[in-house]
């Protein structure tokens, strides 16, 4: 996993739990690397026959398209990479495994034609709304700092729905709210909604997993409504991700000991 800062990334956990339930010889590590070291850590690793690839977070996830193929047009799709791996000819080939990672959890839910809103506009937003354009849900709200920038990401994604400041009120027609940003995140301003606009059938997702019991999630809680932690699509990519870098499928049917793991 490379990213900058990089010391609340939980992901050797997982990676390493299921190596070891795999008997698997193999490592995953974490590594700061500052934007003007992008360039220099993906040529460093071209040639190492032993790297299978890494994980990226931020603020690389647009960034690093630059530096490995992309063979799926993410670009031209998600228009960010969280995952890159080694494929069968060597070459280093990025993809995105974050929107397979949102929409695991929902699956046993139908937001088809509900109203969604979403916060945030970075690189794990657009893996959000490009999930959502295949869900066939209903108008998006698209709550950031910088609305123009919200706006131009509904119309690539071709979402029907409206960009607002983050002040604005949620839509009390809201079926699912996501967070999609880092506001509510250990070091990182709070993220201050107020929900008691939301309907009883009301799902809450946030993705934010440190601490994992967001103020966001348990206000939800409060109120009785679904919700989604934010372990549940990190494990998701991270499954996603495995199978690239190993060629095995992780042990889900662990999923229990490993989420002690990760909260122990």
């Amino acid at each position: 996993m490379i990213g900058d800062p990089i010391a609340q990334s939980k992901s050797p956990i997982i990676h390493r739990f299921w190596l070891d339930q795999l008997g698997l010889d193999a490592d995953y590590r974490k590594t700061l690397v500052t934007a003007e070291d992008l360039p220099a850590f993906f040529a460093a690793r071209r040639d190492d026959p032993a790297w299978r690839g890494c994980n990226v977070t931020m603020p690389h996830k647009l960034a690093a398209l630059d530096h490995v193929d992309d063979r799926g047009d993410v670009r031209g799709g998600i228009g960010a990479i969280n995952t890159v791996f080694r494929a069968e000819d060597g070459v280093a080939v990025g993809t995105n495994t974050d929107a397979g990672g949102f929409y695991a959890p929902l699956a046993g839910f139908d937001f088809t034609g509900r109203a969604v809103t979403v916060i945030g506009a970075g690189g794990a937003a657009r893996a959000i709304l490009f999930a959502l354009a295949r869900m066939a849900v209903g108008p998006v709200t698209l709550l950031n700092r910088n609305v123009l920038k919200a706006g131009v990401l509904l119309s690539a994604f071709g979402l029907k729905g409206q960009a607002l400041p983050l002040s604005a009120p949620l839509p009390p027609d809201t079926g699912l709210l996501v967070n999609a940003s880092t506001l509510g995140m250990t070091g990182q301003p709070p993220l201050d909604l107020d929900l008691r606009e939301l309907g009883e059938d009301s799902v809450v997702y946030d993705i934010v997993y440190s601490p994992l019991e967001t103020p966001l999630l348990a206000a939800a809680r409060a109120r009785g409504l679904e919700t989604v932690d934010g372990l549940e699509m990190l494990i998701g990519q991270a499954a996603l991700a495995f199978e690239l870098f190993f060629g095995a499928e992780p042990p889900r049917d662990r999923d229990d000991d490993l989420r002690e793991a990760l909260l122990a």
